[in-house]
């Protein structure tokens, strides 16, 4: 069965690093900790005497100081690391952990899983080629030498980068080594972690290109363990859950994350709050417990991304504006059908068209796979047509050689109703506001990935409110921005009131909206 190492770096609340030490060794697996050389003396001095007894846990050998992006949190990894093969001959994995991260799973689950595959989990992706690197620096991190830290000596920091660039003094990357990056947070074999130690022993090239990089940290062990370990014994993820806010900032857990953290695909957590002490308690008696029973459905970073988003105008910044283009033309009309159960849409568009003939195109600015003739390549990604709505809108007039078109849309595209609401060209919106059935909230919750197969009753329980109120907020937005030409179609009105509205809409004759509203199973599931 596999036994863990884990390679704890930590700089701060010695109580915390204790109770973390003793809660993952009492389930027989090993600790190796590096604490920051500049933390204060007697902290240190607490953690080694409340663990002196404790035979699964020792200690880096040397103590130094660390630096975000510096080599520093390299070089106490790699201490902590020798530390623990020497100490743990019987360790089978070495597990990357903070101060800040916690078990959310069961020992019994994490020794199982790692078990389950002879695999190392890292995060390792082509430098040059993937998009890890969102902003800021990316082959200036390894071409340039940086001797400072841009944190804390950001003068010295862009000062010696400037002069670098002006003289050219670049260099080489060793040339049999690519450079990969992604997360510091890996789970390493034995035999992976035995290979790099040995590597850094023979490799001084290497490690001298890598002490002046910057960043290290995502780019060191990333690199080694692809040059060093076969492609088939790696898989290219972390076992550690943590996620971003779209300004970069990490997430921090609380207590009331806890049912959260436990359906997710991974075995520990990152930020826990220091104040989540209840959280901390309760993942501490979990991962001790050899009975614990996990359901796994892994929405954690979608359901984020929805209740973070919920309220914005926007859903970040404030309205956003794309380039207006020109007019679709004074002489035509655009009708759009607006609902949020595409299917209901479709069918009263396939209808329309059996009874008018007039042009209609399903969910253009939603759904990818939506039918379109070939209007040179604008069509081909809905990055493109939302991005030239109004070209892409005026080559369909002239395709279909028509001055009349039918389109759907989601309510959720406020945007972009508002964007050809005000258009000089006559727009009529019919908003079909349909009754949301539980299940087909669920339904919704798992094709938008907010919930899965093995989401707890009780989780969806709490969800189902959320998502219908964010669906009321839609509609209250189309409501409050006030569109001439809006008609409203009720699922739960008097079905003599559906003529009417589709002969305002389309601007037929009565007896031809009668025909279309005959559609007897319109609203069906």
């Amino acid at each position: 069965m596999a036994k863990i190492a884990f390679i704890l770096l930590c700089h701060k609340d010695p109580e915390a690093i204790i109770r973390q030490a003793e809660m993952l060794t009492a389930a027989g697996d090993y600790m190796s900790i590096h604490f920051d050389a500049r933390a204060k003396p007697e902290a240190f001095r607490q953690i080694r005497e409340a663990l002196a007894d404790n035979p699964n846990v020792t200690f880096a050998k040397k103590r130094i100081k660390c630096g975000w992006g510096e080599w520093s949190l390299v070089q106490a990894t790699l201490y902590a690391v020798e530390a623990a093969v020497d100490q743990f001959p019987r360790a089978t994995h070495f597990y990357m952990l903070s101060g800040d991260c916690a078990p959310i799973k069961s020992a019994r689950f994490a020794h199982e899983y790692l078990d389950a595959r002879d695999v190392d989990y890292v995060e390792s992706f082509d430098y040059f080629e993937s998009d890890w690197i969102k902003t800021g620096m990316k082959e200036e991190r390894l071409i340039y030498r940086h001797f400072f830290n841009e944190r804390t000596q950001p003068k010295r920091f862009y000062a010696a980068f400037e002069a670098q660039k002006r003289l050219r003094l670049t260099r080489e990357i060793p040339h049999d080594i690519q450079v990969q990056i992604g997360s510091q947070w890996w789970c390493l074999r034995r035999r992976t972690v035995e290979w790099i130690l040995d590597f850094t022993r023979r490799r001084r090239d290497v490690m001298r290109f890598f002490r002046t990089t910057w960043i290290p940290d995502e780019t060191f062990f990333q690199t080694l363990v692809r040059h060093l370990v076969p492609e088939t014994e790696i898989e290219t993820r972390t076992l550690t859950f943590l996620m971003f806010t779209d300004y970069g900032m990490p997430v921090t857990f609380y207590n009331d994350h806890y049912d959260l953290l436990l359906s997710q695909d991974y075995l520990f957590a990152r930020k826990i709050s220091p104040e989540a002490l209840e959280l901390k308690r309760r993942l501490g008696a979990l991962y001790n417990n050899t009975r614990a029973e996990f359901q796994i459905s892994n929405e954690g970073r979608s359901l984020f991304k929805f209740l973070s988003g919920r309220g914005r105008e926007g859903r970040r910044f404030a309205q956003r504006f794309w380039e207006t283009e020109s007019t679709l033309g004074r002489e035509r009309e655009l009708m759009i059908v607006v609902c949020k159960k595409w299917h209901v849409a479709k069918r009263l568009l396939d209808r329309i068209r059996q009874v008018t003939n007039l042009p209609a195109i399903e969910y253009l600015f939603n759904e990818e796979g939506t039918a379109l003739p070939d209007l040179g390549g604008i069509q081909g990604t809905l990055a493109k047509r939302t991005r030239h709505r109004r070209a892409l809108m005026r080559m369909l007039f002239d395709y279909y050689e028509t001055d009349r078109l039918i389109v759907c849309m989601d309510p959720g595209s406020i945007d972009l109703l508002q964007d050809f609401c005000g258009d000089r060209s006559v727009t009529k919106l019919l908003e079909i506001q349909c009754h949301f059935t539980d299940s087909y909230l669920t339904g919704h919750a798992m094709r938008v990935g907010l919930a899965g197969e093995q989401t707890p009753p009780e989780t969806l329980e709490r969800l189902l409110p959320t998502i219908r109120g964010d669906m009321t907020h839609e509609s209250d937005q189309i409501r409050d921005s006030e569109f001439e030409n809006h008609l409203i179609l009720r699922e739960n009105d008097d079905a003599a009131r559906y003529p009417d509205l589709l002969s305002r809409f389309l601007d037929i004759p009565p007896e031809k909206a009668q025909e279309i509203a005959a559609l007897d199973h319109l609203f069906a599931d």
